[in-house]
């Protein structure tokens, strides 16, 4: 028997949008299936998936409403980035055995053309770093921080969500800039973490009651850069402690990408409108793949480094199977994981 014939005797595994999320995704929202894996054709490779990365942006791919990408229809293999391993190439720039990062989607196997694939050296960092502080999330940080939020010596910096994949290496790069870092995270331990093991200059715990109040005392002289992760209530925090001229870069609302319907009713827009003209604000909401062609090897380049020699740290929250991404998923918007959540999905 050929080994293409062997290859589609065997059955891979792929993860569906079963039904339209209403509010907080459920387990029932997502379907698990079993296909055939696919053969190449010329100019394509097919590959295993070995780590899959989970992301907040998915959740909105789920909704059926006009945004910056097209939503998923019913039925669709759900959005995702993926190391992966040439399996079988018919494509001149790979080799059966290159491991390498590509937009599979939530699936052990995958045929690609090589458009938006990337090769990983194996030899270099951990390759789930490509998912996270050498990924998406960390490139976010960094163009974000240094692109937008432009921070300098001696001015604070705040981040939501600091324990995340994306607060973590912002904190970390503001610290490298001369800035004052002040972290917002979920919980004692999240919060430790941040001060103790990545170095902030103080974390503050937004699930306690005197949050505000916390957070007021942790910026004595104003907050000159917000990175923003999560919006919601934790926004409402830091809008009265920007200082004039502050930037603000947005890379995510996590704590609205769940919301059905219209909130409290209050109108906190002209409040809001009123601050950014009075003290002269600039918030810029960004995606990543904006700065890619520009900024994406001195990205690789200055934090490789910071990772190498030890001034960059990182954490990873990792699950295996792919069957489990659904929870892990779930849990992530929940802020359950500590660290970039990544599936484990084959050895």
């Amino acid at each position: 028997m050929k080994e293409e014939q062997k290859m589609n005797a065997i059955t891979g595994r792929q993860i569906v949008l079963a039904a339209r999320p209403k509010g907080k995704p459920q387990k029932s929202d997502f379907r698990l299936e079993e296909v055939r894996i696919p053969t190449p054709g010329s100019g394509q490779v097919l590959l295993g998936v070995l780590y899959l990365s989970l992301d907040p942006y998915m959740r909105g791919r789920m909704d059926d409403r006009k945004s910056y990408a097209k939503p998923l229809q019913v039925g669709d293999v759900m959005s995702g980035e993926a190391v992966a391993r040439v399996i079988e190439s018919r494509h001149p720039e790979y080799s059966e055995g290159d491991v390498v990062l590509a937009h599979t989607g939530w699936r052990t196997h995958a045929v690609s053309d090589g458009a938006g694939v990337r090769k990983i050296d194996p030899g270099g960092p951990p390759v789930t770093t490509r998912l996270g502080v050498l990924g998406m999330p960390g490139f976010t940080a960094y163009c974000g921080l240094h692109l937008i939020g432009k921070p300098q010596t001696g001015e604070t910096v705040v981040v939501a969500a600091a324990s995340g994949p994306v607060g973590t290496l912002v904190g970390q790069l503001a610290k490298m800039a001369g800035a004052r870092a002040v972290g917002i995270a979920g919980g004692p331990r999240k919060c430790a973490y941040v001060k103790a093991t990545l170095g902030f200059d103080a974390a503050v715990d937004h699930h306690k009651s005197g949050f505000a109040a916390d957070l007021a005392a942790a910026c004595p002289r104003g907050v000159d850069v917000y990175f923003e992760n999560v919006g919601g209530a934790i926004w409402q925090a830091v809008l009265p402690l920007l200082n004039k001229f502050a930037r603000v870069p947005v890379s995510g609302l996590i704590a609205q990408y769940n919301g059905v319907g219209p909130g409290d009713g209050t109108d906190r827009l002209p409040a809001t409108m009123r601050e950014i003209l009075s003290k002269s604000l600039t918030l810029r909401g960004f995606l990543y793949y904006e700065f890619s062609e520009q900024h994406y090897a001195e990205f690789l380049r200055e934090v490789g480094a910071g990772i190498a020699d030890g001034r960059i740290r990182f954490r990873e929250d990792i699950v295996d199977h792919l069957e489990n991404a659904p929870e892990a998923f779930i849990g992530m918007l929940d802020g359950h994981n500590f660290g970039k959540v990544i599936v484990r999905v084959a050895p």
